[in-house]
């Protein structure tokens, strides 16, 4: 009798190893049951247990719901699950989706707005990355009541969507991104900015909008902050600031911006246009980073009344006429007759 006994518990021993062995395995076994070549699968918040493994099952991502209710309850992780949208590319074992869905590695687009973009141009971005329509973002970064208490008088939000690279689900409302961006500035805009703004008794618009031309005009960090001397220094005396990016602007506004700034672009009839109006342009031209926002608050002290490019990403500073315009035949002039002389032995050598 103990030996039946005893036969009876090592057979039931031994199935109950080889069940555990079995499950070890079945759980630790990779499965791919979609054809695509990726596979998304959007966890609501609120879904149990039950309805986020039908949709893994549903998806191809699991085998079957036993084995991925198994696998979550041996990792303990049932409430730990996260809401948000997954995506699957290769085979995985159970264990491994449970394991994404309790760290919450939801999948996010990196989206890249740089520095000097108009709202024109973040929409083709948006766009591009497949996130939206572009018509969708500028609706939305037109909306008048959105960041009203940073600049009541803004149409729209030109210059305040901070340039960055932001993290995004596949379907990213316009609204919501610009919202996001808006934030983004108020955060970058600190408490030290401010306090440096309202001692000089300027308000946010006018600093957005002098940050604007500067970083149109210079990508280069030591530069700013004296381009952005050279413009307060035209604004102190009366001059005109005369600043290519605000016309180009201007143009692109009205549709009839054609690649190159001419002589009847210049003299294009808009509030916008600093060679035709004194003072700086009714509102911000593009999205400033932080360097340029800095410098505009912080202009460097200088005497400097031009400056014009090299070609080379750095610009020439000049204090007087005559000594800007000699700058003007080095750098522009003289450079641009030896580029075509270039050009043309190229073209005799064929």
């Amino acid at each position: 009798m103990i030996r039946r006994f005893f036969l009876l518990a090592v057979v039931v021993a031994a199935l109950g190893a080889g069940a555990w062995w079995f499950l070890q395995y079945s759980l630790s076994q990779p499965y791919k049951g979609y054809e695509a070549p990726e596979q998304f699968v959007e966890i609501a918040q609120g879904d149990g247990s039950r309805s986020i493994a039908r949709k893994l099952v549903d998806a191809g991502v699991v085998r079957d719901e036993w084995s991925f209710r198994a696998a979550l309850w041996q990792s303990g992780a049932a409430r730990r699950l996260k809401a948000g949208e997954y995506r699957f590319d290769r085979p995985l074992a159970v264990r491994q989706v449970v394991d994404m869905l309790a760290r919450g590695a939801v999948y996010l687009r990196q989206v890249t707005f740089r520095e000097g973009l108009t709202i024109r141009e973040m929409s083709r971005v948006y766009e591009a990355h497949c996130l939206g329509t572009a018509a969708s973002f500028v609706k939305a970064a037109g909306d008048a009541a959105l960041g009203r208490d940073l600049d009541p008088r803004a149409p729209d939000r030109e210059g305040y969507l901070f340039p960055e690279t932001y993290s995004l689900p596949r379907r990213s409302a316009a609204s919501d991104l610009v919202k996001m961006m808006v934030g983004r500035f108020r955060n970058v805009f600190d408490e030290g900015l401010q306090a440096e703004l309202r001692r000089q008794g300027r308000d946010l618009r006018e600093a957005v909008t002098l940050a604007s031309l500067v970083e149109k005009e210079s990508a280069r960090a030591e530069e700013r902050p004296l381009i952005a001397g050279v413009y307060r220094q035209r604004l102190k005396i009366g001059m005109a600031l005369q600043c290519d990016p605000t016309v180009i602007y201007a143009l692109d506004r009205a549709g009839r911006y054609k690649g190159n700034l001419t002589k009847e672009g210049l003299a294009f009839d808009s509030p916008y246009n600093t060679y035709r109006n004194p003072g700086l342009p009714p509102g911000p031209i593009a999205a400033p980073g932080r360097g340029a926002l800095a410098a505009a608050i912080r202009p460097a002290d200088v005497d400097y009344l031009y400056f014009v490019s090299r070609n080379d990403g750095s610009h020439a500073f000049a204090r007087t006429l005559d000594e800007h315009n000699r700058n003007v035949h080095k750098y522009q002039v003289l450079y641009f007759r030896q580029k075509r002389l270039e050009t043309a032995g190229q073209g005799t050598k064929h």
